[in-house]
């Protein structure tokens, strides 16, 4: 599967967050790519109420338990944080896989390399899709209106 394909499908879930995030995003597209994993973009930023309705998977609606942050709790909703998904080409077509293997530890090495956090080391709910980039600000700070820094797209684009 071809980089620039995967990189303009993703475009629509990184609109929404910082453009450092939404950078290391892209790298990470590219590198895995080029080491025959492919990954998708599954969720950029994510609203209180999208990340409430998540929360309540698993405890108040059916399903499986899929994250331990309530809405405000969680970097998706501030644009500093994304979900991927290793996928398998079958027949020329994306197929997302989700079986942790050595392709999603990969993945999480790559990310790591690129000053992402991963989920996957979390202790508590591992989250093998998960990446983050905080910026050093806890979520405290975010809810109390602290901004990461602005990044000036010209500096970024002469790279």
């Amino acid at each position: 599967m071809d980089a620039s394909a995967l990189l303009q499908r993703a475009e629509k879930k990184l609109s929404g967050l910082h453009p450092v995030v939404a950078e290391k995003a892209r790298q990470l597209i590219q590198q895995t790519c080029t080491e025959g994993i492919p990954i998708i973009i599954t969720q950029g930023l994510r609203t209180i109420e999208e990340q409430d309705r998540l929360y309540a998977q698993g405890r108040t609606k059916p399903g499986n338990i899929v994250t331990n942050a309530r809405g405000g709790y969680s970097y998706h909703n501030f644009g500093l944080a994304f979900d991927v998904c290793v996928c398998d080409v079958v027949k020329g077509n994306l197929v997302p896989n989700w079986k942790v293997d050595r392709r999603w530890h990969r993945v999480g090495q790559i990310g790591k390399s690129l000053g992402l956090e991963w989920g996957g080391d979390w202790r508590r709910l591992r989250d093998y899709p998960h990446f983050q980039y905080t910026f050093g600000l806890t979520l405290a700070q975010l809810r109390n209106g602290k901004k990461p820094p602005i990044v000036n797209a010209a500096k970024r684009e002469k790279r």
